[in-house]
């Protein structure tokens, strides 16, 4: 395959059931099936942008982990999850409340690692759908806010705390979904049921049953969770989602094999739950190098290719009707778990593992090149626009039986586990890069003090909007990397900037309130974390 120069776009033809033709309305979760995170609109751009001032504000009433969510926005109303499973349809042009959803949720919540917040709602076939912290999928009637189905898919308390914290995946009248639990001493599945009335239809075991992938014993306790959405493309009818570390977290030991099909990407077909392909970016993982995150999807000489981050800091670029690896490339700046990968076959070369005795300082560190936040790529400069920062960790194995654990407790097997700044560098640091998604040529980067963990958004006034931890939000000349207004917001971004249009005029929609675990690890490498403050309000800018 010729990879292109630098700064030429990619396109993606539109098929029956791609949402980007509507320009007004940010309906799924990426705002289309292509994880993208672009829109079309171009009222707000590069010359205008400084006139930006808040519409309105609408605050859910509970700041427990902030806000974390990216809104959909579908003919002018906004449809949006905050702390505990509470759920709100708000008007786009005003702001009003239209109605709202609090579930009641099971009081062993309290008790989960994984809790408080949730990435979003999916909303289609004039519901409101979403996972809940006790297990459950519920489906919510569109105009009133009215619950009409409800189903229970994870055993929560026996599952060792896996739950829901990210949005279904609405393929046709399926809709997929994956619970937590990667570093939770359990065993993953993916779920599918009907999106007309809840009932189950298929579940896959994201830990194959295999005794090459996992000894006996093993397979029970191997984590496995697919806690991150994932994509469905209608035109190859494949649902791709990336799954999680295997558990333990560092020590190999007990599960010999390659540990298929954690830290692996994934594509299904919807219907039957059949896995078509798989690529597995970490075999055997013992780093904590999850393949969770967005798959983002092209047309390159009429060839359907998607490329895809992985926690280790390399970016797969692969053929998403077959598989097959294309390109290889490094984001991070600093890697040393493997001398490399091979860009032609993924294969890791010079695997550098922790050890029983030893402490071995590691990077990335387990909270990877970049966070769960997502990146954003726009099609008329042909550049994906991602955040990352670099540090490490220092870790010793340890041994640690399950049996032995608490409810909920992480099964990561540690001795010891510190974070460290890059022993090349000897100071942590973090960006905004804007590079070619398909070769890794960088056009620019802006340093950030702290890791920035909200999702980018693009939009075709060849602008890049941008939240940082401190809560300012930013725009920036998409070619450039100029920046031309920022606002502060009063508490953190870690949810997912959108745009769309009511009225006739365009919005960009900033969910504000930081919350998140990445603090609490990273807050020894990156002192200035105990600055910030949190809150949750949604809030809605437009020009006048």
């Amino acid at each position: 395959m010729a990879l292109i120069l630098l700064g030429t776009s990619y396109c993606e033809a539109a098929t029956p059931n791609d949402a980007a033709d509507n320009g007004a309305d940010w309906a799924q979760y990426h705002r289309d099936y292509r994880g993208w995170r672009y829109s079309p609109l171009e009222q707000v751009n590069t010359n205008n942008v400084k006139k930006l001032k808040i519409a309105w504000i609408h605050q859910p009433g509970d700041i427990a982990q902030g806000l974390q969510a990216t809104p959909i926005a579908i003919d002018g109303i906004l449809y949006y999850i905050a702390a505990n499973n509470r759920v709100f349809a708000v008007d786009g042009k005003t702001g009003k409340e239209l109605w709202s959803y609090f579930t009641e949720l099971d009081p062993i919540v309290s008790k989960l690692l994984f809790a408080s917040y949730n990435r979003g709602v999916t909303v289609g076939l004039g519901k409101v759908y979403f996972g809940t912290l006790d297990g459950r999928i519920i489906a919510l009637d569109q105009k009133t806010g009215k619950k009409l189905w409800d189903t229970k898919l994870v055993d929560t308390e026996k599952s060792a705390g896996s739950n829901f914290t990210s949005p279904p995946t609405l393929a046709g009248d399926v809709l997929i979904i994956g619970p937590t639990g990667g570093d939770l001493a359990q065993r993953g599945k993916i779920h599918a049921v009907s999106a007309q009335t809840g009932e189950r239809l298929w579940a896959f075991e994201t830990l194959k049953d295999d005794p090459a992938s996992w000894p006996k014993g093993a397979i029970d306790t191997g984590g496995g969770g697919t806690w991150m959405g994932g994509q469905y493309d209608p035109k190859n009818d494949l649902f791709y989602i990336g799954t999680s570390n295997a558990a333990p977290d560092f020590d190999g030991s007990v599960r010999p094999g390659n540990n298929l099909y954690t830290a692996t990407l994934l594509a299904i077909e919807p219907k039957t739950g059949k896995l078509r392909w798989h690529h597995q970016e970490v075999p055997h993982d013992v780093w904590d190098y999850d393949a969770a995150y967005e798959s983002v999807m092209l047309d390159k000489d009429g060839k359907d290719i998607l490329f895809h981050l992985n926690k280790g800091g390399y970016v797969s670029v692969l053929d998403r009707k077959t598989g097959q690896v294309l390109n290889v490339w490094p984001l991070a700046e600093n890697i040393n778990w493997v001398e490399s990968v091979n860009p032609k076959t993924g294969e890791l070369i010079g695997r550098n593992e922790p050890e029983e005795g030893k402490a071995k300082t590691l990077c990335p560190s387990v909270l990877g090149a970049r966070s769960w936040n997502h990146g954003a790529y726009s099609p008329k400069t042909g550049l994906w626009y991602t955040n990352a920062h670099e540090f490490c960790n220092t870790v010793k194995v340890g041994k640690q039986e399950p049996k032995d654990m608490a409810f909920s407790q992480p099964y990561f097997a540690f001795a010891e586990l510190n974070f460290a700044p890059p022993p090349a560098t000897g100071k942590p640091s973090s960006r905004l890069q804007a590079v070619d998604p398909l070769t890794g040529k960088t056009a620019w980067k802006i340093p950030s003090d702290l890791p920035n963990l909200g999702s980018v958004l693009a939009t075709a006034g060849n602008l890049v909007f941008n939240g940082d931890v401190h809560g300012l939000v930013h725009a920036y000349d998409a070619k450039s990397g100029k920046e031309l207004w920022n606002f502060n917001t009063g508490s953190g971004i870690r949810s997912g900037l959108i745009s769309y249009a009511a009225g006739g005029k365009q919005y960009i929609l900033v969910p504000s309130g930081f919350g998140s675990l990445f603090p609490a690890f990273a807050g020894a490498v990156y002192p200035g974390f105990k600055n910030t403050r949190g809150g949750a309000a949604l809030i809605a800018f437009t020009i006048e």
